[in-house]
């Protein structure tokens, strides 16, 4: 039998290997490999072939497009955002299967670096790079649910207060138990932290 391939001696181009060559092809599924190497540079083993989810499909046929129309940011920022997918499904010692719901969590957080990186030029005197980081931005907005205004983040958080019983900080965490699933994808987890601890700390 033909021996399975051994993995990249680094996690970076394990990375390119493989996701390079998924994304490429715009392959819809992760077909079965005997091996693959995860971020952290452990050797995790697939023993079935890798379900995407529809968001995640629809994430590769939006980069074969913006590939075949030579839409240099879109088709870049779509890249790395796949890059950051297939990272979190290799992260343990077996693959997994991402629900739409973890794709919309690792869309957040790329958002999230975005948004944070945008500030940190701006404050270094780099506007060039600072609509660079927002021009992504909006790029992943566009898979993301709608945002919260804070009128509706409030509304939330109070509901889970009423829920819980909780008062005083001490029961910050009982009521982001209640509202994170409530929230997720539609408010940073800073924000929402910050609004909890406003209304349990009139």
């Amino acid at each position: 039998s033909t021996p399975a391939p051994t993995a990249p001696t680094t996690p970076s181009a394990c990375n390119e290997r493989f996701a390079a060559v998924d994304l490429l092809l715009d392959i819809p599924t992760m077909v079965a490999r005997s091996r693959i190497c995860a971020p952290n540079h452990r050797v995790v083993r697939l023993d079935r072939p890798m379900t995407d989810s529809a968001l995640k499909t629809q994430l590769h046929t939006d980069l074969t497009a913006a590939m075949k129309s030579r839409d240099q940011l879109r088709s870049g920022t779509l890249r790395m955002a796949l890059t950051a997918i297939t990272n979190e499904e290799v992260s343990g010692k077996a693959a997994k299967e991402l629900t739409d719901a973890d794709v919309i969590t690792v869309l957040t957080k790329e958002a999230k670096k975005r948004r944070e990186a945008a500030t940190a030029y701006d404050d270094a005197g780099r506007p060039d790079l600072a609509d660079k980081e927002r021009a992504e931005l909006e790029v992943l907005d566009g898979y993301l649910p709608a945002q919260l205004d804070d009128a509706e983040l409030a509304t939330i958080v109070a509901a889970a207060i009423a829920e819980s019983g909780a008062v005083g900080p001490q029961g910050m965490g009982s009521v982001m138990k209640l509202v994170q699933p409530k929230v997720a994808g539609k408010a940073d987890g800073g924000r929402v932290a910050a609004e909890v601890k406003k209304q349990l700390n009139p």
